[in-house]
This record gives C-alpha cells, sequence and structure tokens, in this order.
C-alpha cells in the first residue's frame, strides 16, 4: 500500500485484482490501527461503502475515471452535504453542510471515494495543526512532531496511507507547509482556478483549495479534476481565458538568494537547498539570482483584517455554538469566547485594529498598495524567468508544544506566503531528509510559476522526482 499511486491503483481496479469496496476497506483498516496516535481524521464516515458501491457500478458500467474508487480525505472546512464541517472549531462543533463544496461535486461526480474530514488549524490559522480545537495531528516521521498546517490532518493522512489523495486549502502554505513536513506533494493552484464555493472563508483574497498526494503525478490528476469556473464564485477564472503566454517547458530557474540567505534559515534546509540547485543545474536549467522582499508583514496585515470580517458571521444565533447571557452582548461574549480559540480571536482583535478608524489607511491600505507593487513586480519577474525556486519551510517541523510564540510560527511562512499575495500556482515536493537526533525529518522545495502555469509545475516537479531518486526514496509511510 505504501507505493501505491492512484495511477496504479486505477490500473488495478480496471484489471478487477480487487473492487472498490475492498480498496475502501483496506484503508479504513489502516486508519483503524493508526489514526488513534495521529489524530489525522476528526471523523470516518459512515457512509464510505455506499459511496465504493456507487464507484464499482461506474467500472461495470464503463463509465469509471481514473479517480473512480480512490480513496480521499478532505479538509474539515470543505462542505460535504450531510456531513459536519467544524473548522477545527467548537463554534461549529456539530454544524452539518447543507450543500455540497465546487470541489466535491467534482470528486462525487467522478466516484471517488470520501474517507472523512482530517484535522486543522481553526479556521485554518495557523501553521501547526496545533490550533486545532480537537488536539494537535502528529507527524508520521516523528510523532513528537507537528505535522504542519494548517491542512496537517490531510497531509498526515496521506503520508500515512490513511488516504491515497487529500484536498487541504492554502491561505499562506496550508497545503504546501504541511506536504513538505509529512514529506508528501502539495499543489497551491492559481488564484480562481479553483472555486471557493464550500469552503469556509479564512482570507477570502488569498484562500485556495488545492490537493495533497504522493506524487507530482498523482496532484495534477486531481487538480485537472477539481478546477474550473463555477458561477457560484466570482473570482474563479474563465475556462476560456488564456493564461498560457510564455515557453512551453521550463528554462530558466529564478532563486532569491537575498531572502535564502538571511538569518533564521535552518543551515540543513540551506545545505539541502543548494544539492536541489545543483542537481537542477546538471540537468541543464539556468540558475538566475532574482530579488524578492520579505512579505511576512503585508501578508499578516490583510489576513488579520479579512480574518476579522469573515469571522464576524459567527455569533451561535443561527448555527454553531450558543450560550445563553442576559443580554444580545453577553450571548455574543458568551457563544464567541467560549467557541474561538486563542489563535483565532488574537486574529480577530488584531484584524479589527487594522481596520479600525486612524489605522486603517497605516496598515490595511498601504498594505493593499504594496501588494498591487508586488504583483507587477512578479509580471517582470516571470519575464524573466518560468519559475522561482525556494525552500518550503526555513525550518524543519517543531517538536508539539515547542513555539509558544505565534510570532516564531509566522515566521515559518517565509517562502510561502508571497504565492497566496500575487495568486500564483505553487508546489511542494518531497527534496530529501535532515536527521535529528536519530529521527529523519522529510523536507520539501518549492517552485512557482506564473498565473496559469500549473503544466510548468507539473513538468518540473516530475523530472526532479527523477533526478532525486534517494530524496524521494521513503517520502511517505506505510505498512
Amino acid at each position: 500500500m505504501k507505493n501505491l499511486t492512484i495511477e496504479k491503483a486505477h490500473a488495478a481496479l480496471q484489471k478487477g485484482e480487487y473492487t472498490c469496496r475492498e480498496l475502501s476497506e483496506a484503508y479504513l483498516a489502516v486508519i483503524k490501527e493508526k489514526n488513534k496516535e495521529l489524530n489525522a481524521y476528526l471523523e470516518v464516515y459512515d457512509d464510505v461503502l455506499d459511496q465504493a458501491k456507487v464507484a464499482d457500478e461506474k467500472f461495470k458500467s464503463g463509465n469509471a475515471t481514473t479517480l473512480t474508487g480512490i480513496p480521499f480525505a478532505i479538509k474539515d472546512n470543505i462542505l460535504f452535504k450531510g456531513h459536519i464541517a467544524s473548522a477545527g472549531s467548537k463554534i461549529l462543533e456539530n454544524y452539518t453542510a447543507s450543500y455540497d463544496a465546487f470541489v466535491i461535486r467534482k470528486l462525487k461526480a467522478v466516484g471517488a471515494v470520501i474517507l472523512g474530514r482530517t484535522n486543522m488549524d481553526e479556521f485554518a490559522l495557523g501553521g501547526s495543526t496545533e490550533n486545532s480545537a480537537y488536539g494537535v495531528t502528529k507527524n508520521p516521521h516523528d510523532t513528537q512532531r507537528v505535522s504542519g498546517g494548517t491542512s496537517g490532518g490531510s497531509a498526515a493522512g496521506v503520508a500515512s496511507n490513511l488516504a491515497l489523495g487529500a484536498l487541504g486549502s492554502d491561505t499562506g502554505g496550508s497545503v504546501r507547509q504541511p506536504s513538505a513536513f509529512c514529506g508528501v506533494v502539495g499543489l497551491k493552484p492559481t488564484y480562481g482556478k479553483v472555486s471557493r464555493s464550500g469552503l469556509m472563508a479564512s482570507t477570502s483574497s488569498f484562500d485556495v483549495i488545492g490537493p495533497i498526494a504522493k506524487t507530482v503525478e498523482d496532484a495534477e490528476i486531481i487538480f485537472d479534476a477539481i478546477n474550473g469556473q463555477d458561477v457560484l464564485d466570482s473570482t474563479s477564472i474563465p475556462e476560456n481565458l488564456e493564461l498560457r503566454k510564455y515557453n512551453l517547458k521550463p528554462k530558466i530557474i529564478g532563486v532569491p538568494y537575498d531572502l535564502i540567505n538571511q538569518e533564521g534559515i535552518d543551515p540543513k534546509v540551506k545545505d539541502n537547498f543548494e544539492k536541489v540547485v545543483k542537481n537542477l543545474e546538471n540537468l541543464g536549467y539556468e540558475i538566475k539570482n532574482i530579488k524578492l522582499i520579505n512579505c511576512i508583514a503585508l501578508y499578516y496585515i490583510i489576513n488579520f483584517a479579512e480574518v476579522s470580517t469573515n469571522l464576524a458571521r459567527f455569533d451561535g444565533l443561527r448555527y454553531g455554538m450558543h450560550k445563553d447571557g442576559k443580554n444580545l452582548l453577553e450571548d455574543y461574549l458568551l457563544s464567541k469566547g467560549l467557541g474561538f480559540g486563542k489563535e483565532t480571536r488574537r486574529r480577530i482583535l488584531l484584524g479589527t485594529y487594522v481596520l479600525s478608524a486612524g489605522y486603517y489607511d497605516a496598515y490595511y491600505g498601504k498594505a493593499q498598495k504594496a501588494r498591487v507593487a508586488l504583483k507587477k513586480d512578479f509580471v517582470k519577474i516571470f519575464s524573466e524567468v518560468d519559475l522561482i525556486l525556494t525552500p518550503t519551510s526555513p525550518i524543519p517541523p517543531w517538536k508539539i508544544g515547542e513555539k509558544s510564540d505565534p510570532l516564531s510560527v509566522y515566521l515559518a511562512d517565509l517562502f510561502t506566503v508571497i504565492a497566496n499575495i500575487v495568486g500564483v500556482p505553487a508546489i511542494s515536493i518531497p527534496s530529501g531528509f535532515i536527521e535529528e537526533k536519530g529521527v529523519k525529518l522529510p523536507l520539501g522545495i518549492q517552485f512557482m510559476a506564473s498565473h496559469g502555469r500549473e503544466d510548468l509545475l507539473f513538468e518540473i516537479g516530475k523530472k526532479f522526482e527523477e533526478i532525486a531518486p534517494k530524496a524521494l526514496s521513503k517520502p511517505y509511510l506505510g505498512l
């Protein structure tokens, strides 16, 4: 099972080596064995075998596609009609989705089997899945360490064979960083390429749903199935809009050495990255030094502001946790005070501050102007290079409870937030391991491409997997 990919599973299902039901039962058995320790799933659905039955019928009728019968996990902030979606929060502990997210409709249409919902940082706010109201998800490579976040449950699930593929959401690296920490592949698509309809909003102008998989090819298969225009999402990109304007294949790779050589980057991460660069040079790619700025402050000002606005709707009056007080104000104080976790409350307060009278122009207004300028810079950069390469994270996965200071966690988003700010696609690919006190911890590298150029990411990603066989020999764990 540990070497099973979507393509291999599809071929076996077509040949009748096993049925969709048998494949689902095999994954359910692994979940039963491992999930109690890892805490990757918050819930395994009770209709899994019913879904598998529908998938088996598709094979019998000749209507099966590559994803038919493939066992999936979905992040707890993606709506699946008739199933609980809590966004990792107590305030939505028993909220049942009344409709399917766009991506769920897409998966249902091809007959994928959705096993359950995975753990996450509350409302996708954090970088370690330590902010979940339902406990931390542990890293399969070292259960004393975090799995990353905010899609930590999805990444840990794929890495430990609790699912063959998974969906996460990426606001500032929430698909890519946990994928790097767990040794799997994570794709953040171009903003608007995958509909946000049915995704609980965190930072609306950054959020995007993306796949987590064992291989780049599997990530591509999932992306091809879930992307597309949606009338329910005004930010989704029209399918007839041509975004592919540059080379058919990547040749020049930009590396922001100023950003990589600053303080705070783990020396072992730098060493791993330099080996990656040399491998790519040996393969014939041109490496070009480029300039990128540190966007952490810019990212978090916008993040706090949009979080404050988006989470204002959760008051416990129509759905979710509700606590009775002496009056409406006390209702709000009790419901939100008990329903929201510490990190969520922190961001709501900071977001309210940067949007308040007298501070809006000084913080949020300036941040938006800087964002526009950064987007223009990226247009220029991608006229000179085909891809941008960085480490996915400046540090390896840390021990659970080790980072009590929220700022230190925010700084770990150094390389990932840029793609969300400007809306370009990015992919994290396993790049090897480092050893910490006898334990091998996975690392990842990140490629960014210009808008709509996921094809370049898949092209370079597949080649990188070929040239780094040692790095990719054990990217996931299992039976």
